[in-house]
């Protein structure tokens, strides 16, 4: 049937009735029955009660003024103001009954409320209402038995967020510092913008870009610009989102993933700390059909069956690469492996641009000396110490960000917050001639860098610190400076045993850090008596194909050498700390006696307390041989 144009159409109503609504609407409409069924016996509660017959006396006497009748009940009100309640027979009629004994019923004015309509149906509802929930309970289980059914078989649809055009968009003009790695994902970029142009030559879209390194430094930024410049739908899912309690649910939503990726081609499928299921698969003892491998298996499968023409890009990130099974990082899965490390000096220029728009700074802020003090931070320490900045700015009711609050928020990023603690004066004093050991040990050896800040206030779990970060990015360690900074390290034991000639906890943890750089000394870098061999093994998984029953490469004789060297390596820096804490101990006491009046010295302050220059290293030279 045809539609007239000036004819409304009729709009459709859906209701949408649950059993939630129902039982509200019962609940409602008894809660009403019962109100209006108690009214009177609200209203007669606290009344006296009298004979129908004394009532009926009373009224021929002139007593009475009125009365309101409720089925059996009936409310007598007298022209004195008292009330009274009398009780008549259900099928009577109060008329008939004045009637019947010689009364006027003109002379009472009378209220008549019918309630037998009322009172049937709550009869009603009070005989079938148990029966009536208990339907509705079974109802309400059946459905929720039918939505867990649903529910479990929804166990093998993946877990993936798909991004669309209309969320925010993220660039390569948001990331910075990895220069080398964007230049690598632009191709992938333009393979799914232009694949026809790379057709021609026979070439075909890269299956898999593995980006790896360590965590803060801008993975799943890039994977997520790379989805910003190619426009294209764009998966994303953790690697733990595959894992369930049961078994095949990994592998299913590997397939349902793939699946839909393959439906919106050309996409990204972006799986973040794929560590969590692509670890080598265990051999020899262990267990080799558990729910991971499987996941790892489907993945394989999955990978490996793309056609030349689907145009989907898988991006995986991780941080553990060295854990990652050999097949799954072969070329025609993962082509491509990408190293995110940390940014040098023009790096973190570049994100530190980035991450100041919109905050305001002083003149006092100098971007070159910010980008070399923090040798070391990854892109996500940079954007925490600008924040953590404005903050520290914010509560002292600043208007714009000083130098000074970027150097509290760079030491609170690496350190921790400052504790104030209460300390004796003892504790103070050790404190700070610990710290300072730290400093004239680092100052006084050539290969060591400047010590950029003493403190004795706590932050985190030290009672003190002696900051000296790198004055520039290192690609190579020699044994010589890996020795001084031995040597630093057990600068405050040297203060402590020479100054007190006692020792104490505090140098706990440098012992640790000078335990582990002598053992990678003597175990990986080969700079030890027993030479240029590897002692590892530096992975934490086996080799592919090696038993775990299989025993350590490693004799207890040469280990027992190994722990030797590891010795004699600490020693020596001991020996050379104690050496220049006892020839410069009157410039221990200087900085110790500073650091008990300010708490804290800069490199300036501290340079000038000590009035000699540090050292300059000699790089030896090298000639080749023609």
């Amino acid at each position: 049937m045809a539609v007239k144009k000036n004819e409304p159409q009729r709009k459709q109503y859906k209701f949408n009735i649950n059993i939630k609504t129902i039982f509200i609407a019962v609940f409602v409409f008894l809660f009403i029955m019962y109100a209006y069924q108690s009214i009177s016996t609200q209203v007669s509660k606290n009344l006296p009660e009298k004979p129908l017959t004394t009532v009926i006396a009373e009224t021929k006497e002139g007593k009475v003024s009125k009365f309101d009748v409720f089925d059996n009940k009936v409310i007598v009100y007298y022209k004195n103001g008292q009330m009274a309640i009398t009780y008549k027979e259900t099928t009577d009629s109060l008329l008939t009954v004045l009637k019947d004994n010689n009364v006027n019923p003109n002379t009472v004015a009378m209220t008549i409320e019918d309630t037998s309509g009322s009172s049937g149906l709550v009869n009603f509802l009070s005989n079938f209402l148990p029966t009536i929930l208990m339907v509705v309970f079974f109802v309400f289980l059946f459905r929720q038995a039918k939505g867990a059914q649903d529910s479990v078989f929804s166990f093998g649809q993946s877990k993936a967020k798909r991004f669309s055009k209309d969320m925010p968009k993220i660039t390569f003009a948001n990331v910075a510092g990895v220069d080398e790695a964007k230049k690598e994902l632009e191709e992938v970029v333009d393979f799914l913008k232009r694949p026809e142009k790379y057709k021609k030559l026979g070439a075909r879209t890269p299956k898999g870009v593995l980006l790896v390194g360590p965590a803060g430094c801008g993975k799943t930024l890039l994977a997520k610009a790379v989805a910003g410049e190619a426009g294209v739908p764009f998966f994303s899912i953790a690697g733990s989102e595959f894992m369930e309690m049961l078994v095949g649910i990994g592998a299913a939503r590997v397939r349902d993933l793939f699946d839909t990726a393959k439906k919106s081609a050309p996409a990204i499928i972006f799986i973040d700390e794929i560590d969590a299921i692509g670890r080598a698969r265990s051999v020899g003892m262990m267990p080799s059909h558990d729910e991971r491998e499987q996941t790892l298996n489907q993945i394989l499968v999955e990978m490996d069956g793309f056609a030349p023409s689907e145009q989907v890009v898988v991006i995986a990130a991780t941080n553990r690469g060295d854990l990652l099974d050999p097949a799954l990082l072969r070329p025609g899965r993962f082509d491509r492996r990408i190293v995110v490390d940390y940014p040098d000096v023009e790096g973190r220029k570049s994100i530190i641009k980035i991450h100041a728009k919109g905050k305001p700074f002083d003149n006092s802020v100098d971007w070159d000396k910010v980008a070399k003090r923090t040798v070391g931070f990854s892109g996500a320490d940079l954007e925490n110490m600008l924040n953590e900045a404005a903050i520290y700015a914010a509560r002292q009711a600043k208007t714009t960000i000083s130098m000074g609050d970027i150097e509290e928020a760079a030491t609170k990023v690496k350190l921790g917050p400052e504790k104030k603690r209460l300390q004796s004066e003892g504790d103070r004093e050790l404190t700070a001639y610990h710290e300072a050991g730290h400093a004239i040990v680092s100052h006084f050896l050539a290969h060591t860098d400047p010590v950029h800040r003493i403190s004795i206030v706590s932050r985190g779990q030290a009672l003190g610190y002696t900051l000296i970060p790198p004055a520039k990015d290192k690609l190579h360690e020699t044994r010589t400076h890996l020795m001084e900074q031995i040597a630093v390290m057990m600068g405050g034991r040297a203060a402590e045993e020479t100054v007190f000639g006692e020792v104490t906890t505090g140098a706990a943890n440098d012992f640790d850090q000078a335990t582990n750089i002598a053992r990678a000394m003597v175990v990986e870098y080969g700079m030890s008596p027993l030479g240029p061999i590897n002692f590892g093994p530096t992975m934490d998984i086996t080799e592919w194909g090696k038993n775990y029953s299989d025993q350590s490469p490693i004799s207890q004789e040469m280990m027992a050498k190994i722990d030797d060297q590891v010795k004699q390596i600490l020693y020596t820096g001991y020996e050379n700390a104690m050496k220049l804490v006892k020839d410069k101990r009157k410039v221990l006491d200087k900085v110790a006696t500073a650091l008990l009046k300010k708490e804290g010295l800069d490199q300036d302050e501290f340079e000038e307390i000590v009035g000699e220059k540090k050292p300059v290293a000699r790089i030896p030279k090298v000639t080749l041989k023609k």
